[in-house]
């Protein structure tokens, strides 16, 4: 990846949306070799969609948490099971497969703290294969803009 890929991947994350001609243009290069560039970027899975961003919140689901799980029996079975179980709830941002005390964390968005309170004990605490669970509130969540700024693995 040089400058131009990096500053096409700047770009693309503060606004998916724009035209090509305007990326191209703010990229400082051709609207031919930013399309060009743009579809290399996805064909080597470097840009793997475009999203819109959700405020949560504006959808009546104020409070995050995060929920760590711990799930027995230790088998890819288990752990894929209830990963995709949960990842299908609506309620349900994002879901990490981890290590560590915790075998998945859950990001959640639900309207209230009762809500909250429920839905773990319906949805997770009542499952066999749960065997233990632990949330947090989330009181503040920012969305870094600028992933493209990360530096890169040097055996990447």
């Amino acid at each position: 990846m040089d400058a131009v890929d990096q500053a096409i991947l700047r770009r693309l994350q503060q606004d998916g949306r724009q035209t090509n001609r305007d990326l191209a243009e703010a990229v400082g290069i051709a609207p031919s070799t930013a399309l060009e560039r743009t579809r290399a970027l996805r064909a080597r899975g470097v840009i793997t969609g475009v999203h819109a961003a959700v405020d949560p919140a504006a959808l009546g689901r104020s409070v995050q948490a995060l929920v760590g799980i711990r799930i027995r029996p230790q088998s890819r079975e288990t752990i894929e099971s209830v990963r995709d179980s949960v990842a299908r709830m609506p309620e349900t941002l994002g879901v990490f497969v981890v290590t560590g005390n915790e075998d998945i964390l859950i990001h959640l968005a639900v309207p209230d703290t009762p809500y909250l309170r429920d839905f773990v004990l319906d949805h997770l605490a009542r499952r066999k294969e749960i065997v233990d669970v632990r949330t947090t509130v989330v009181y503040e969540h920012l969305r870094p803009v600028e992933q493209s700024e990360l530096p890169k693995h040097p055996r990447a």
